[in-house]
Order: structure tokens, then C-alpha cells, then sequence
């Protein structure tokens, strides 16, 4: 289990809500670290630490594996008396004396035990930084920090300086604009990541130069205290259990969510597994499809992985194997055109006499290129590519450019080779750096969760594409020994897989409609769909017993059987048998860099 350390603790509140006035724990490290541990990592607490324990501190003890700090009386600890029962959160009384007092000399002298170091505000922004570059020196592995807007209001330089040297940042919507401006504003370099949360909007995640938005699961709100914090906690903990950074944001949302619905930290110290983020409920799993389906995929002798060897790929052993693989991969997606706000057809053209579809056209393109120019898959000449010369790579054998998203394949090799360089990693090293680590599979998701064409998708779709390509190939780069599977690998085909053959009930007629009229829909609609296929193929893999790899190459060739512009040949289909055979429905029509 992944270890955190979180510096800042605990206070005594009083808090004055709508209907009661109570006292409960407080503090940012509080409602971070039982945030954390409520989502499965092990937490130990750096703060003042009051001996003898009051009560209502003892459940926040007997859940961490260590309390470090300072002993000081119960009186002593920092306290807060807020006032929520106006529009505006009122401050009435704050103490954090105990806690601005804490040194770095207070710590132990080596922190590489952890796995990461979170650091509260601490109430100055010098004693935080302090604190930071004093974690760095003693063997942290990764830090995060948070800040107050009343420190932001009087030491924004430091507070800035704090921002540039943690690897993750989360802070609300006021303080970056006080800090940046606007969200747009704040972004950062390659490999840091930063989260601004917004309340019943929801939070932004800041990825290099990417921002996404994530919603706010809807709540009942008693009291919001430590909302962020429980948001900043649980995210934490579900990036050390290896969520890709938006997902994590995502799977925190209906945490923070039940934590305002009850008065204190009284949720965080449930013993239950943290709430999943909802299905949208437009659309649900058919339990008994999934049964029936997972049964017949057991049964299927020739159910197995793909070994990513054909005349279209790079033979086995060739020595630029790696880089094609990382640049390629990365521009899986978007092999379909438009014609009046609804799906036209999908790319297929003639290459060398050879007529391809989609994905295979663009593997076969760039693999040409590559046999022309060896350095063409290289990081640098990635991020260096023109327009034209992209022209030239795609022109079909009658001279036609027949990609339908060019611009967005260029920005997109634009942005893997530049955070590649960024980060100093060629693809031989990010193989490396997974491979040295203990479980290689994690390692790897981690390093593309970084990198441009990678990193914006949620579901990592091209992420397990590739980890699926490095372990199957015959050179088998990465083994995946028993145990940790690929996330499935959800593009158009097996969205419309999982609609037709009845695994995702489709329950809203407007999404139905669009669905089967082909029109192009919203990333909420998208997301309905795609969020359920993903965990419709977990479900799948898990019961049939066959692999990710495998089950995930089956779907994909329903795309010769059940395509999308010609009636389906269901008498081809081991799947018949129990399929619902809901010919009309069609995946979700978008444009998107994810698939």
C-alpha cells in the first residue's frame, strides 16, 4: 500500500452552521490525510500533536500510521471558529500558532519511505517553502502543496515560488486569479500537474499546456469545511494508486461530495470504500449481458492478443520499433469525417496499391516514412514536423490528402515530441525507467501520463494501446506478469459493440435518437457512453478470465463483422447467441484526440 506523509495537521472547530452550532476536528491536514486514507493509501500526519488525545481526535489517530510532530497540551492546538450561516464564510476567530511554530529540523531525516509528501498552507508562505525544499533534501519522491487566500494576499511571491518547485499545486478559483488572473493563465511545464477546484463547478486540472474541466458531483451541503481538502486528499490517493490525473480528480469529486453532506469529517471516517463516480443515469450496464457475453468470450479458444506484427508495422527486431511505437500510437484517433453535423464515412483510401482503413492507413504511412528516414519517429523530429511534410506522409496513390483531422495530428506530434524533449525522455528511456521500477506496467502509464497524445485522456486509451503493443509484440518489451491489467482500451468500436450487443442499456430516448441518427454529440453525451463501455470491458475481463489484450482485440474486430456502413453479418459473430442485435445504435459521433 502506497505510504503518504502529510505535513500540517489537526485543530479544534467551532463551527456555526444554518440549523446548530457544533464542535468537531479541523484542519486542512486532517481533512486531507482521512481523505486520503478513506480512499486506501496508508497516512502518516507531521503537526502538533496533543497529548493527552482529546476524543474527538481519537478516530483521526487510530487511522494514521503515524503521528510525528511536536507534543503540545489539547488547548494548545490550533483552532477556528467559522460562521456559514450568511451567504459568506465569516472567520470569526483563527489560531494557528502551534502550527507556525513547526521547524523542518521536526521532521525525520529521511523521507524516501514515503511515497508523497503533501504540505497544508501552515499559515506563512516562508515556513512552507522552508518546509519543501527541506522534504526535496531529505528524499522525497514527489511533493504537493496547497495555499490560503490570505496568505496569497501577503506573500503572493512566495506563494508563486511554492507553485513553481511542487510537482502538483491544488488551489481554488479565487486564488488563482489572484495568483494568475484567470485558470488559462496558470499553466505549467511538462510533468507537473495542478488542480483548481470551483466549487459546484467542479475543478480544472492543469496539465503542462492542457486543461480539462471536470464536473462536480451534486451535493446536499451541511458544512462545507475541508471540502477542498478532502477533494486535495482523495486525489492524491488515487494518483498513488495509479489513476491517470484527471480520472483521480474525477473518482475525488463524490467524496468531496459526501463529506459536505455530513457535519465535520464525520464521512472521512467511514470505513466503506469511497463512493465511484456515477454512471450517467441516461445510460446503464446490463448486468445480465455482461454475464452472458463474459461466459461465451470464456468459451472462445481463439480469443487471444494481437502480437502488433503485419506488412503495415515495423518488422520484429527493427531498431526503431520503439519510436514508432510511442509516435504512432499516439495518433490513434479521429479516422472518420463529418458531412452536416452528423458521422459521414470512414477514411479509406489507397496507399501503394493497397486499400486501408483508419488506423491501419496511418500505421502504414508513418511505417513507410520511417523505412525512408530512421530518425523520423524521434522525439525531435516529431515535434519539429511541418504541415507539409505531413501532407506528404498521408497523400494517397490518387494524390488526395485523405485525413480528416491533419491539424490535429500535427499538434498533436507537435506536443508528444515536445514534452518528450522536456521531460529528457526518449522512448527507450521511458521504457527503462518502468522497467527499473516494481511494477512496470504502473511505471509506464505514469511517464505517458506526462506526455502529449497521451496524457488528456481520462480512460488512457492510448496509453493501454501501447502498453498492450510493448508487451504483445514478439520482442515482448514490457511483461505484465499476473496481476495488474491494462485499463480497457475504449475507441468507436467498442462503444458500438457494447451498444449493439446490449451491454449498455441506452435508458434516455434524446441520447437514443442521437445515437442512432449518427449525430455528431456533446462530450457529456460522449462521455455517458464511453465512461460505461470502459466499465462494461472491465466487468467483461474480469469474469471471462481472458486477458485485457485479448478481450480487447476481439471487440475491435467486431469491425469487420458489424461495421459501420453496411448491415452486420451476425451469422459471422460468436457473439449471436446472446446479442441483442441492436443493428441501429452507433458509437457517440465526436471529434476527439482520445480514439
Amino acid at each position: 500500500m502506497k505510504k503518504l506523509l502529510v505535513i500540517g495537521g489537526a485543530s479544534a472547530d467551532t463551527l456555526h452552521l444554518k440549523d446548530q452550532t457544533v464542535q468537531c476536528a479541523g484542519g486542512a491536514g486532517m481533512y486531507t490525510a482521512m481523505a486520503a486514507h478513506r480512499c486506501g493509501v496508508q497516512v502518516a500526519m507531521f503537526s502538533p500533536r496533543p497529548d493527552p488525545c482529546p476524543d474527538f481526535l481519537l478516530p483521526v489517530a487510530g487511522r494514521l500510521t503515524a503521528w510525528l510532530g511536536p507534543v503540545v497540551l489539547p488547548e494548545e492546538l490550533p483552532h477556528f471558529e467559522i460562521d456559514y450561516r450568511g451567504k459568506k464564510t465569516i472567520f470569526i476567530e483563527a489560531s494557528l500558532e502551534a502550527e507556525a511554530a513547526l521547524s523542518p529540523a521536526m521532521m525525520p531525516a529521511d523521507l524516501s519511505p514515503y511515497d508523497h509528501i503533501h504540505l497544508v498552507p501552515l499559515g506563512d508562505a516562508e515556513i512552507q517553502l522552508a518546509f519543501l525544499r527541506a522534504c526535496r533534501r531529505r528524499g522525497a519522491k514527489q511533493i504537493s502543496a496547497g495555499t490560503a487566500m490570505i496568505i496569497i494576499e501577503k506573500q503572493p511571491q512566495t506563494v508563486r515560488a511554492i507553485i513553481e518547485e511542487s510537482d502538483i499545486f491544488f488551489m481554488n478559483s479565487f486564488e488563482v486569479e489572484a495568483l494568475y488572473g484567470s485558470p488559462e493563465a496558470a499553466g505549467c511545464e511538462p510533468g507537473k500537474v495542478r488542480y483548481i477546484t470551483q466549487g459546484e463547478r467542479g475543478a480544472i486540472v492543469v496539465q503542462g499546456d492542457t486543461t480539462t474541466t471536470v464536473p462536480a458531483t451534486p451535493a446536499t451541503e451541511i458544512d462545507p469545511t475541508g471540502a477542498g481538502d478532502t477533494f486535495c486528499g482523495a486525489t492524491i490517493a488515487f494518483l498513488l494508486r495509479n489513476e491517470q490525473p484527471i480520472m483521480a480528480a474525477r473518482r475525488a469529486m463524490p467524496l468531496a461530495a459526501e463529506m459536505i453532506a455530513h457535519v465535520g469529517p464525520s464521512a472521512l471516517l467511514n470505513d466503506d470504500p469511497p463512493p465511484d463516480p456515477p454512471l450517467d443515469p441516461r445510460i446503464q450496464v446490463n448486468q445480465q449481458r455482461v454475464a452472458l457475453v463474459a461466459e461465451q468470450i470464456a468459451s472462445l479458444s481463439d480469443v487471444t492478443p494481437f502480437p502488433f506484427i503485419s506488412p503495415l508495422l515495423p518488422p520484429a527486431g527493427h531498431p526503431q520499433t520503439l519510436d514508432y511505437f510511442f509516435a504512432v500510437t499516439a495518433q490513434q484517433f479521429s479516422f472518420w469525417t463529418a458531412q452536416n453535423n452528423h458521422y459521414h464515412r470512414p477514411l479509406i483510401a489507397r496507399i501503394d496499391d493497397l486499400e486501408l482503413k483508419g488506423s491501419d492507413y496511418f500505421f502504414y504511412a508513418y511505417w513507410r516514412r520511417l523505412a525512408r528516414n530512421p530518425d523520423f519517429c524521434s522525439p525531435r523530429r516529431q515535434a519539429t514536423l511541418s504541415r507539409e511534410e505531413l501532407l506528404d506522409i498521408f497523400r494517397a496513390d490518387n494524390g488526395d490528402d485523405p485525413m480528416p483531422a491533419l491539424d490535429l495530428h500535427l499538434r498533436e506530434a507537435h506536443r508528444y515530441g515536445r514534452d518528450m524533449l522536456a521531460l529528457g525522455l526518449t522512448p527507450q528511456l521511458a521504457l527503462q525507467k518502468a522497467l527499473d521500477a516494481p511494477v512496470p506496467l504502473f511505471a509506464l502509464l505514469k511517464l505517458l501520463d506526462q506526455i502529449g497524445g497521451y496524457k488528456e485522456d481520462p480512460l488512457r486509451k492510448k496509453s493501454g494501446l501501447l502498453a498492450l503493443i510493448l508487451s504483445q509484440r514478439p520482442e515482448q518489451f514490457l511483461p505484465l506478469p499476473a496481476g495488474p491489467e491494462v485499463d480497457p482500451v475504449i475507441d468507436y468500436h467498442l462503444m458500438r459493440s457494447c451498444l449493439r450487443v446490449g451491454l449498455i442499456d441506452v435508458l434516455d430516448p434524446e441520447l437514443h435518437r442521437k445515437l442512432a441518427g449518427r449525430q455528431i454529440v456533446s462530450p457529456a453525451d460522449e462521455w455517458a457512453v464511453r465512461y460505461g463501455a470502459y466499465r462494461v470491458i472491465e466487468q467483461v475481463v474480469a469474469r471471462s478470465g481472458k486477458s485485457a489484450g485479448a478481450v480487447d482485440y476481439y471487440f475491435f474486430g467486431a469491425r469487420s463483422r458489424c461495421p459501420e456502413m453496411s448491415e452486420p453479418e451476425c451469422w459471422h459473430c460468436q457473439l449471436d447467441p446472446v446479442c441483442a442485435h441492436r443493428k441501429g445504435l452507433f458509437q457517440p459521433v465526436l471529434r476527439t484526440t482520445f480514439y
